[in-house]
């Protein structure tokens, strides 16, 4: 039976170091490439014509592109729409990276920590950054409530802070977790079916139990796919809520 891990290996396709430093070009960096083609090229090509009637291409991209801007408008207001390009841009990467890891021979590059880490704290300075350049320093006034009694403020003031610096953790762990653990569920059940076919004799028909599950399994995992993302880009938006509220 295949490791059911192996697929999460990160191997160079052209190996290159610089001062000690390895930058080489791997699996991972391939698929997020293969990500920025598919959907820059798809988006571009359905929004070439510009028709009054849209065709299919065309009513997908706007699909998606209203998706998302319903989503901001939802969750930040009607000022969360100079956040449309980040938003649009992270549940893009995010989406493309689970579904392009549903294909064979594919890498999953939302299945590593690091990626997810880089897009949760990505998100999270930039919270930072931008809410201190718009309210100064009473955008730590977000850590103090609104009617909570002056006693109760050592107690809640570190609750607020631990819940606010713990946010690119439990986002970034939420990704890689189920990204991970759906892909080894599958091979498990995949080589389960294999291993029962490859025996012979009566264990045949019982690895056509094993082989239905896991189809059932690939249609949940399309649609963790896409939840995941939307999960992603929901509470990268509820974040940034923070940085058009403080002060009003």
């Amino acid at each position: 039976m295949a490791n059911p891990i192996q697929q999460f290996e990160i191997t160079p396709l052209i190996p290159l170091h610089i001062g000690g430093l390895d930058i080489s070009y791997t699996n991972s960096a391939l698929w997020m490439t293969i990500a920025v083609v598919v959907s820059t090229t798809l988006l571009s090509l359905a929004m070439r014509r510009r028709a009054l009637v849209p065709g299919r291409m065309q009513a997908f991209a706007e699909m998606i592109y209203e998706f998302v801007a319903s989503m901001i408008r939802e969750n930040i207001g009607v000022k969360g729409r100079q956040y449309f390009p980040l938003i649009f841009t992270l549940f893009m990467i995010v989406l493309l990276g689970n579904m392009l890891g549903m294909l064979p021979y594919s890498f999953t590059y939302t299945s590593h920590i690091i990626v997810t880490a880089a897009l949760a704290f990505f998100i999270f300075f930039i919270v930072m950054i931008i809410g201190v350049f718009k309210h100064g320093f009473h955008f730590f006034s977000l850590f103090v409530p609104p009617g909570v009694p002056m006693w109760l403020m050592p107690l809640i003031i570190p609750i607020e802070v631990m819940s606010f610096m713990i946010r690119p953790v439990t986002l970034s762990v939420r990704l890689f977790a189920n990204m991970i653990a759906g892909h080894i569920m599958l091979k498990v059940f995949a080589g389960f079916s294999v291993g029962m076919f490859a025996a012979g004799g009566g264990l045949v028909f019982a690895g056509i139990g094993p082989m239905l599950f896991n189809s059932v399994l690939i249609g949940f995992e399309f649609l963790i796919a896409f939840l995941q993302a939307y999960v992603f880009a929901i509470l990268s938006c509820i974040y940034l809520k923070d940085t058009v509220e403080i002060g009003h």
